[in-house]
Parts: structure tokens; C-alpha cells; sequence
């Protein structure tokens, strides 16, 4: 490929990240880690690590430490099994989508032992069926993911945690594309522990993740012989006692995070959760006006992500093609068994209701020209609609 052919690297001018992750970072965020650069074991750096901790833990719903690492999600999904789980140990893991399997996919290369509840994609855990479960095996821990961004549904976790409340099980949850745009109770709910991302709600670029450890502290300080080293939660939780990291502190994320956090609570936390809800509401509103159905077929639905039904006779790689073609729109499909079956929208981080409208438009121009009927206009009259009516 030569140079000319080569694709820029450069967003081209109008690019609309509206992804389920990453999303659009605000100016404020990316100001703020645009700073110059601090000693990562300095009083600045160390001020920033305690203010972005005492932030995020009303968004976590708890009192816990929260332990920062320098990760992508799905590093933070293997160190909250490998601080409670090796080899020969048994764990029960939820899959409700994508993600679900990943962990199951994780646990498997540790050796662990990995019994699976399987939903169907769409479809609400079944509460029940998992109990049933935990009453044929002791489960070293229940795994599940908080919002599943494959398929837009959210998990139980109260229900969850009531099951486990009584029970040495641990609950372990991944809200990577959760927190931040959908409640969290992380104490009053019982998660043990509860592992995050930057990149999601949380307004800033990938490359930061996050772990708050309750009750599984116990289980983690019965094993001296664990083999971990990077991903060490006791370690981790002597550095966050000092506001610090073990290891070199992602500094300009840091800085990100603070700053987003401190923009979730200037606009107020609960008008946070309820922007998100509203405007993954008016966006459902719009699509069904234009023809395209909600995958999740029960609820709770995410606040965060929407997932598309792509009408028959059409291919989803299509509309992600044709969206970015015209308007540089940039949505997902699927990369797992719903492929060309799903478009997804994030609706999750700095956006409006312009953002939505915008989305809405620019799908209506797409489904046009891909040969779809439809009304003009049907799907912003549909979001104005559900917006003026939503409080």
C-alpha cells in the first residue's frame, strides 16, 4: 500500500464517534490531559489519584478503595478472577451476551473451572435459574457483566446479590459499559467485586480501569501462593492507601478522569442517570419509527447502549458503511454471533438530544438510499415526541 492509498489517521472533518465505547471525549476532558506532565509518586499526582477516588465512589456506590490500573476492561475482567480463582477452582458464570463469554473464555486459559447459566441473547437473566445452580455446586464466585453492550440488557445485580448474600459465593460484575450511565449500588447490592473502564459513560479515552473489592478481600488474603504480580489487588490496595499505584500511574488519564468526574457532578449524578435513560429512550422512539426494532425483547434495557434489529432484506455492515460513507457517523455492528444481524448506537457520555436527533437523521438519509420505506421525518417527529413527554 503507498502512501497516498494508505487511510489517514486523521478523524475526517464532521466524524461522529457514537459507538458503544470508545466515545467522544468532552474539550474539558482532553484539556485536562493535555497538562503537563507530573511525577507519578508527587503530591500533584497523589492529589488527583484521592480526588478522582473520593469522585467515583458515590458513582460506585460504596466506601471501598478504588484500585486504578493502567488497562483496557477486559484486563481488569482477569485480574478480579485471579485474586479469587486458580486453577482447580469452580466458578459459575453467567453469559448473556459477548462479554459473558469472554469471561468464561478468560477463566478457562487460567485453568479454572467454569460452569455457564446461558440466556438467551436479548432476554433478562433468569434470577431463578441461577439459584438453582448455586445449589448444586459451591461456586468459588458467580460471574456476570452489569450491561451487556452486545445486547443491550442490563443484569440484575440486586437480585443477584440477594441470592448470594448468605452464601461464601462471591458476586463478581463487570459494568465496563454500565457505570457512569447506569445506577450503581455496588454496597447495598452485595458486589464483591466490581470492575470498570475509562472509555464507556466515563467520558475519557481507553487505557484506564478500575476495581473496588468488598467482601472478597477475605478470599483473596487465603491464598499467599496466588500467581499474580501486575494484577495484585493487595498490592494494589497498599498503593491506593497512599493515593498511589503499584506500578507507574497512567498520569494524563488520571487528570481525564478527575475532570470528567467532576463534570457528572456539577450537572448532578442523579440527572446524569437520567439524561442517559431519557435519551437511550427518545433514540429507541426514533428507530422504531423508522422500522427498526429493539433487539432486547425484555427489560431492563440499558441507558447506555441501543441495539438494533436490522430489518430483512438488509445486512448491518451495510448501514455501518453507509452511515460513515455520508455523514462519518460512526456506529457498530456486531462481531460475534449477531453479526450483520445488529447495529448498535452508544448512548452513553457527553451527549444531548441534539446528539440523538442528529443519529436519527442521518440513519433516515442511510435507510433511504439503502432502499428501506420510510416516512419522511417519522423518526425525529418519534424522539421529539418521547423527549417532550419525558421528564
Amino acid at each position: 500500500m503507498t502512501t497516498t492509498e494508505r487511510p489517514s489517521a486523521i478523524a475526517a472533518t464532521g466524524y461522529r464517534l457514537r459507538l458503544p465505547g470508545p466515545t467522544e471525549v468532552p474539550e474539558r476532558v482532553r484539556q485536562a490531559m493535555a497538562r503537563v506532565m507530573v511525577n507519578h509518586r508527587g503530591p500533584e499526582c497523589r492529589t488527583a489519584i484521592g480526588e478522582a477516588e473520593e469522585m467515583i465512589r458515590p458513582i460506585l456506590g460504596t466506601t471501598n478503595h478504588v484500585l486504578f490500573f493502567a488497562s483496557s476492561g477486559t484486563g481488569v475482567m482477569e485480574a478480579a478472577l485471579v485474586n479469587v480463582a486458580g486453577p482447580g477452582s469452580r466458578i459459575l458464570v453467567i453469559e448473556h451476551g459477548q462479554f459473558g463469554e469472554r469471561f468464561t473464555t478468560i477463566a478457562k486459559a487460567m485453568n479454572i473451572t467454569v460452569d455457564t447459566v446461558a440466556i438467551e441473547w436479548g432476554q433478562a437473566i433468569d434470577v431463578v435459574a441461577v439459584d438453582a445452580r448455586l445449589r448444586e455446586h459451591a461456586y468459588r464466585a458467580v460471574v456476570v457483566v452489569h450491561n451487556e453492550s452486545s445486547t443491550g440488557i442490563v443484569g440484575d445485580l440486586a437480585a443477584l446479590g440477594a441470592l448470594m448474600r448468605d452464601r461464601p459465593t462471591l458476586l463478581i460484575a463487570d459494568s465496563v459499559s454500565g457505570l457512569g450511565g447506569i445506577e450503581m449500588r455496588q454496597d447495598e447490592w452485595g458486589i464483591d467485586i466490581l470492575v470498570s473502564a475509562s472509555q464507556k459513560a466515563l467520558m475519557c479515552p481507553p487505557g484506564l480501569a478500575l476495581a473496588s473489592v468488598s467482601k472478597a478481600w477475605r478470599a483473596i488474603g487465603q491464598d499467599e501462593q496466588r500467581s499474580t504480580f501486575y494484577w495484585d489487588f493487595r498490592r494494589a490496595l497498599k498503593s491506593a492507601e497512599q493515593n498511589e499505584t503499584p506500578f507507574t500511574a497512567p498520569v494524563s488519564h488520571i487528570y481525564g478522569l478527575r475532570e470528567a468526574l467532576t463534570m457528572m457532578h456539577e450537572e448532578g449524578f442523579p440527572n446524569v442517570l437520567a439524561r442517559h435513560k431519557k435519551l437511550s429512550g427518545a433514540l429507541r422512539a426514533g428507530g422504531a419509527a423508522l422500522g427498526l426494532a429493539d433487539f432486547c425483547r425484555e427489560e431492563p434495557r440499558s441507558s447506555t447502549v441501543v441495539v438494533f434489529k436490522v430489518p430483512d432484506g438488509l445486512e448491518g455492515g451495510a448501514i455501518v458503511r453507509q452511515l460513515y460513507q455520508d455523514h462519518r457517523t460512526v456506529i457498530a455492528g456486531a462481531r460475534n454471533r449477531l453479526s450483520g444481524r445488529v447495529i448498535r448506537f452508544g448512548t452513553m457520555g457527553a451527549l444531548s438530544a441534539g446528539t440523538i436527533l442528529t443519529d436519527l437523521l442521518h440513519l433516515e438519509d442511510a435507510l433511504t438510499k439503502l432502499g428501506l420505506p420510510i416516512e419522511p421525518g417519522a423518526g425525529l417527529k418519534a424522539a421529539t415526541a418521547y423527549l417532550a413527554a419525558t421528564t
